[in-house]
């Protein structure tokens, strides 16, 4: 399956710029890579990121990596427990995620973001604090996310009885320079998951495998996932 090619797949500058050798031996690269990196998913509710959260955390951990998820409904019940959906509160969520994406960055970890995100002033803050950032657009169109929405959310946003709901009733500011923008109405997870990994070189790290398939073991695993975040029956 083919998609639009996208500039913005290019990284900026300040990711691929050289380092001082520091006298350890070990090559600039390198030392990039040990610094871990945050790879933020934003996209409207339903659009894939979780999915695609779990897949590359999968596709990560197989080559030795240390990942954390940090999913924006999860993190809700928990760091960013009694905040609303009012602009002010969404913000607040959002930063409570990237100074935790902050601190797993710093030790070398890849902190995996699956977060709506909405507002871009907010992610350019994130990604100002955080350094080290990826960011992939998921992008789908409203009408696929909410045929896909086993929640029933997008239906009562749109006779009215949610408010302040992402892509209906309050809007989503789609990033304007992403580093990937994946299509999941129009590639598989493998695909999509694919472009991010072949990101990453950019970043300092060795080219990640991801020619093959996800294996059923693997496919299992990410829908047990999927259904214990409550996002598919």
């Amino acid at each position: 399956m083919t998609g639009t090619p996208h500039s913005s797949q290019s990284v900026s500058q300040s990711n691929t710029a050289s380092l001082p050798d520091d006298g350890s031996g070990v090559s600039a690269p390198q030392r990039r890579a040990r610094e871990g990196l945050t790879i933020w998913l934003t996209g409207l509710p339903s659009s894939g990121k979780s999915t695609i959260a779990v897949g590359l955390a999968k596709r990560l951990e197989a080559e030795g990596y240390p990942v954390e998820i940090l999913d924006g409904d999860e993190f809700r019940l928990r760091l960013s427990r009694g905040l609303g959906f009012s602009k002010a509160d969404r913000d607040e969520h959002i930063r409570r995620v990237s100074y935790v994406a902050k601190l797993l960055t710093r030790v070398g970890a890849f902190a995996i973001v699956a977060a709506i995100s909405p507002y871009r002033s907010i992610r350019d803050e994130a990604r100002s604090e955080i350094g080290r950032f990826l960011e992939v657009h998921v992008d789908c169109p409203v009408e696929e996310c909410a045929r896909r929405d086993v929640k029933g959310l997008y239906q009562k946003a749109f006779r009215g009885e949610i408010a302040n709901f992402t892509g209906v009733s309050d809007p989503y500011e789609a990033p304007l320079q992403p580093e990937v923008v994946v299509q999941t109405h129009r590639e598989t997870l493998d695909e999509s998951t694919a472009k991010i990994l072949r990101a990453l070189p950019s970043f300092g790290y060795p080219p990640v495998g991801a020619t093959e398939a996800l294996s059923p073991d693997e496919e299992a695993e990410i829908l047990s996932k999927l259904k214990d975040l409550g996002y598919i029956e």
